[in-house]
């Protein structure tokens, strides 16, 4: 059980951030965490499209996640950038900052807000597992909880993501002469995927889709090991019998597969739990790997922080909600319009 910090005096958590159109709005420090359009000021938790937006005026997030944000947006994605350390305190306008790891992919931070003595933790997207790729989730104690709730549901139990992995080695020896297109979204699940792989003893090049590079790249710059990666353009097809070939979920039934011999569809994601999503995309080996947090880590995250409230945001928030009610604790939902659930699953 972390610490039990002091409670707020005269201010009320809602007075510190409140959810608007444009997102989660800190009203004294005035600035926002993870817009969904331009502002002034912006804190930013991770790189993800849905949460990391280009424009805005000022942008505050791990120095990780600005180089995410300048490969995938330009150098001139902000007016200015200010990088911060894990665990750094930045002060402004009387509100204090601090981002500390949420254990969601490469950078990826929760940003805890204080101000008058109150503290609310922002997870942005978070997950509880290891990963070899990226900082572990770090619990920060807190008055106010803001959580995601993407696989808010007791449906979503993520199996163990070895088993996972062995699923993909095993069909490699079952069909030695097909290609294995592997899906998985390029920033986080696919360098995630890549080092599990890799974990679980295979060492042979594997290929990747040209829209993976930049990201695998900045990955690799970051001391990242994802083994030896041949870039697939230009290699006959015949070469890639019983080979891995990395793409974006996009490229496994479009006009650039088909140049495959009946390749073995794969896709990474947790919604690979959901049989009718899998049918959807054509995957004809489902992997649930998830860089989010399952029903039971997300009740495990609020169990051990025991905050005075929980706010829930982006997923199913009805049911977080509903459970933190049965267990006598302050819930709401925000119902922030602008996450996309499977911007990055």
């Amino acid at each position: 059980m972390p610490e039990t910090i002091r409670s707020w005096g005269m201010v009320y958590p809602s007075e510190i951030l409140r959810p608007t159109e444009a997102g989660l709005y800190c009203p004294p420090g005035d600035f926002y965490v993870d817009p969904v359009r331009p502002v002034d000021r912006a804190v930013i938790t991770h790189g993800h499209s849905d949460h990391a937006r280009a424009g805005h005026g000022h942008v505050l997030a791990t120095a990780e996640t600005l180089a995410i944000m300048g490969e995938r947006y330009g150098e001139d994605f902000a007016g200015q950038v200010q990088p911060a350390a894990f665990g750094q305190t930045v002060s402004h306008k009387g509100v204090d900052i601090a981002l500390h790891p949420a254990g969601h992919v490469l950078g990826s931070a929760q940003a805890a807000i204080g101000f008058q003595g109150c503290r609310l933790v922002v997870s942005g997207d978070y997950k509880r597992r290891a990963d070899a790729t990226c900082r572990p989730f770090e619990p920060v104690p807190c008055d106010v909880f803001i959580t995601e709730a993407t696989f808010g549901l007791p449906v979503f139990r993520h199996p163990e993501d070895s088993g996972e992995v062995r699923k993909l080695l095993q069909s490699l020896v079952t069909f030695p002469d097909r290609p294995h297109l592997l899906g998985a979204y390029a920033l986080g699940k696919a360098q995630r995927v890549l080092s599990l792989i890799r974990a679980q003893g295979y060492h042979d090049a594997i290929y990747f889709h040209g829209a993976m590079a930049r990201l695998n790249a900045l990955y690799q710059a970051h001391g990242i090991d994802l083994g030896t990666l041949v870039p697939v353009s230009g290699v006959d097809a015949d070469e890639l019998n019983g080979k891995i070939i990395l793409v974006p979920p996009s490229a496994l039934a479009d006009r650039w597969s088909r140049r495959m011999t009946n390749p073995v569809t794969a896709f990474a994601s947790g919604w690979m739990r959901v049989r009718a999503r899998a049918r959807q995309r054509s995957v004809s080996l489902p992997m649930i790997i998830s860089d989010h947090a399952d029903w039971d880590e997300l009740t495990a995250t609020i169990d051990e922080l025991h905050p005075e409230e929980i706010w829930v945001t982006h997923g199913r928030e009805d049911a977080l909600v509903h459970w933190a009610h049965s267990k006598g604790m302050a819930a709401q939902p925000l119902s922030i319009v602008g996450y996309d659930d499977d911007a990055d699953e």
